[in-house]
């Protein structure tokens, strides 16, 4: 039996399992889908050498870009972002290759773009870990100009206390990478002037738990757009299942 799985930690938010063991059932695919709840990166080599049937493996917090140093090749767009989210195992005789795909950037691009007008110039990015990277990557393929927000004060990155209202009008999209917001808790939020968003401001939440964040419910009531995660997974499960195919095309 074909198995598959999922690194990362903590993991009991993880979607994927659920995802695709429905879909082996559903299609009759002789495999299964397993959560390797890992504490430390350390332990990515003897899920690989303790699992010969793995076929591939998707890449979560904290990992998406530590794991890159134990990994074969790495595709174009994950080369380009710096962080993995997919990852392609081959057994060649005694040898077992790993190859590194970013399904992130396909996922977040097609989900956002079909709620893009013309207004929406610039965006902000917020948070600095590996699924930004994608969404930076992903807004720029869109022809955006972005900019980051973090907690920590950095070169080129912004701080949440110099977000003013006069930002938010230029920076009209709004992306959050963090999870703030995330159930069980669900009463918090990133720190903005959300009085200053109206009809023009697009926020898209990487989060889908639950349905509608508190960042997402504020942006609301100015009337913003607002999306959730949840398509940008069902997008990056199916990338994912081609990259582990050998389809590579987008």
């Amino acid at each position: 039996m074909d198995k598959y799985g999922l690194i990362g930690y903590p993991l009991g938010h993880s979607f994927s399992i659920g995802y695709f063991n429905e879909k082996f059932h559903n299609e009759h695919i002789n495999a299964v889908y397993i959560n390797f709840e890992i504490p430390s990166i350390d332990g990515f080599i003897e899920v690989i050498d303790s699992n010969p049937e793995l076929c591939g493996l998707n890449v979560t917090i904290p990992y998406k870009e530590q794991v890159m140093d134990y990994l074969d090749s790495l595709s174009p767009e994950a080369e380009a972002i710096g962080a993995v989210n997919v990852i392609r195992v081959t057994h060649k005789g005694s040898k077992t290759l790993l190859k590194g795909f970013n399904s992130d950037v396909i996922g977040f691009t097609r989900s956002i773009e079909p709620l893009l007008e013309r207004h929406h110039k610039k965006a902000l990015i917020l948070g600095t870990g590996g699924a930004s990277k994608a969404v930076n990557y992903g807004l720029k393929s869109l022809g955006l100009e972005t900019m980051f927000v973090s907690r920590t004060k950095r070169e080129g990155v912004l701080t949440y206390d110099e977000v003013t209202p006069a930002l938010i009008r230029e920076y009209n999209v709004v992306v959050n990478c963090t999870p703030l917001g995330m159930y069980p808790n669900a009463d918090v939020c990133p720190a903005l002037p959300y009085e200053a968003m109206d009809s023009h401001t697009l926020l898209y939440d990487l989060l889908y738990n639950p349905d509608e964040t508190l960042f997402m419910a504020k942006g609301r009531e100015r009337g913003a757009v607002v999306k959730n995660g949840l398509e940008m997974l069902l997008l990056q499960a199916f990338a994912s299942w081609e990259f582990w195919n050998g389809k590579e095309q987008k």
